[in-house]
C-alpha cells in the first residue's frame, strides 16, 4: 500500500493547485491511482461538411493583430470561446463555462469548459502559458470527472493556450490518462480541431 508522497489527505486542493504543483505529471497522477502515457492518439473525427468555418478562420486571422493576446482571460474570448461556441452549435450540445465541480477535498474547483453528449464528455483547460503543468491540471479534472454516475469509459481532455491545442484521453478501465504528443494551432488546424471535437461528441 503506497502511502501519498505529494498530496496531504486533510489538506483541501483546487485543480489550480496541480498546475502551481512542481511535480511531474506521472508522480501527481500516481496519488490517485492513474499512470500516465504519452503517444499519438487515434481521435475520432466526424466526416460531415462543417459550416461557417471559413468565416470562423477569417474572423480569428482579423482579429489577432489587434488584439493583445498575453492574459489567459484574452486567449479565452478571442480563440478559444468562438471555436468551442461553433463546435456547440454543430454539436447541438450546451457548452459549460466555469462549471463548479466537488468530487471531495482533493478533487475540486471550475471547469473552464463542459461539452457533454450521451456517451461521451470534453472537459478543456484553458492556460495563458505552460501546457505540461497544463496537462497535469487538465488530467485531474478527468480523474475528478471519471468518478462521477454515469462517466464515459473514455473521457477526452484539451489542455490549449488559444493558439496551441493538445488533447488527451482518460481510460477508466486501464486507469490511465494519456497525453497526444500531436499539437494542433490556431488559425491553421481550425478545421481538424473542430472536426475532433465534433467526432467526439457523436
Amino acid at each position: 500500500m503506497s502511502k501519498l508522497k505529494i498530496l496531504r489527505e486533510d489538506a483541501n486542493y483546487s485543480f489550480r493547485s496541480y498546475f502551481e504543483l512542481p511535480n511531474d505529471t506521472d508522480e501527481v497522477l500516481a496519488e490517485f491511482g492513474y499512470a500516465f502515457a504519452r503517444t499519438r492518439l487515434q481521435l475520432p473525427r466526424t466526416n460531415r461538411q462543417l459550416e461557417r468555418l471559413n468565416e470562423l478562420r477569417q474572423q480569428i486571422e482579423e482579429t489577432i493583430p489587434y488584439v493583445s493576446l498575453s492574459s489567459e482571460a484574452a486567449k479565452r474570448e478571442i480563440l478559444i470561446a468562438p471555436v468551442l461556441s461553433r463546435v456547440a452549435v454543430i454539436s447541438k450540445r450546451i457548452l459549460r463555462i466555469e462549471y463548479p465541480l466537488k468530487v471531495n477535498n482533493l478533487l475540486q474547483g471550475n471547469l473552464d469548459y463542459l461539452i457533454q453528449s450521451e456517451h461521451s464528455l470534453i472537459v478543456v483547460e484553458a492556460k495563458r502559458d505552460d501546457l505540461t503543468r497544463g496537462f497535469t491540471q487538465l488530467a485531474v479534472e478527468m480523474i475528478a470527472l471519471s468518478m462521477l454516475e454515469n462517466a464515459p469509459d473514455t473521457i477526452y481532455g484539451t489542455v490549449t493556450m488559444g493558439d496551441v491545442w493538445v488533447f488527451g484521453t482518460l481510460e477508466t478501465a486501464s486507469r490511465t490518462v494519456t497525453r497526444d504528443i500531436s499539437s494542433y494551432t490556431l488559425p491553421d488546424n481550425l478545421e481538424e480541431i473542430v472536426k475532433i471535437f465534433v467526432g467526439i461528441l457523436e
